[in-house]
């Protein structure tokens, strides 16, 4: 308890530096789009609380919280799929996967939590929008909808178990990934508005380029060595191969993501600039990151 009451301290110690950089950087240099950076830094205040109630109080207000942001990010999701009057129920059996998929994370039945959406939902999923609903637009409604519980439940409810699977170091590994995934993000988004002139999807994300994904990564990785050992049991090797996955994982979740809204609000460029700001926006990178570090560690690690 008093280990994870430092940390929270000294976490938010540094953020409340970084806001205060950002509110004077952004005021000082109005010419240049900081935007991104002010929605990260909300997101990493959220993260914190959410940290604190873990630790501090009950891993289950977690679960609870981590289960909302799910929902919230799959609703953000559905917004942007066109849809038709027959898609609506098979949006409310994506819905009721969620509390179902986090329950199996809460009695910790491991075989389950990891077929469940892959396999199971996977398979009954298409029967709401079979039955008299005609087959007009049934491949796109189907295969969107499991995409999006793929990325929005399946892959973010991994943040979830790691307390559940280790409760012994489930929070400094979840903190250690959200950092490591937070910063990954930032040091892109800094290094493109710097640096940037290759941009990677030009279409979809100018914000992606790879000079920034070049900075990013050598900035993760060296901070994964760094700060390993104080949030991880990891080895050395792995704490600094950790930096490598969360970053190369983090950048095919953001340019995933990015494609994907812009296929699915092509011709919508408003409502597409409005998702900027979005829970999808803020939690991209975590539906990649998650589930790839959780399951490399788990594989490698008996404490998993």
């Amino acid at each position: 308890m008093n280990s994870s009451l430092v940390t929270f301290v000294l976490i938010f110690t540094a953020l409340s530096a970084i806001h205060l950089l950002y509110i004077l950087v952004s005021r000082l240099q109005k010419d240049k789009d900081y935007t991104g950076i002010g929605f990260r830094i909300k997101t990493w205040w959220g993260m914190l609380f959410i940290f604190c109630l873990a630790t501090l109080i009950n891993p289950v207000v977690s679960l609870l919280s981590l289960m909302a942001l799910s929902f919230f990010a799959l609703k953000e999701y559905f917004s942007m799929i066109r849809t038709r009057k027959a898609d609506r129920r098979l949006f409310l059996w994506a819905y009721l996967s969620i509390p179902l998929q986090f329950y199996w994370i809460y009695i910790e039945w491991y075989g389950m939590f990891i077929v469940f959406i892959p396999v199971y939902v996977f398979l009954l999923l298409p029967l709401p929008r079979l039955i008299n609903k005609g087959t007009l637009g049934f491949l796109r409604s189907v295969s969107a909808t499991q995409w999006g519980l793929m990325l929005m439940v399946f892959g973010l409810s991994h943040l979830a178990y790691f307390q559940f699977a280790t409760p012994e170091y489930g929070a400094g590994l979840v903190l250690f990934l959200v950092v490591l995934t937070q910063l990954n993000d930032a040091v892109h988004y800094l290094a493109s508005i710097y640096f940037g002139k290759r941009k990677v999807v030009p279409t979809a994300n100018p914000n992606l380029t790879w000079e920034g994904f070049a900075c990013a990564f050598v900035a993760t990785t060296g901070v994964s060595y760094l700060i390993y050992p104080y949030f991880t049991p990891l080895t050395p090797i792995f704490g600094l191969f950790s930096g490598v996955l969360i970053s190369l994982a983090g950048f095919f979740g953001s340019l995933t993501v990015s494609v994907l809204k812009r296929d699915l609000l092509i011709g919508d460029d408003d409502k597409f600039a409005a998702l900027q700001s979005s829970y999808l926006s803020r939690v991209d990178s975590l539906a990649y990151t998650s589930p790839v570090f959780f399951h490399v560690i788990r594989y490698f690690f008996d404490f998993m």
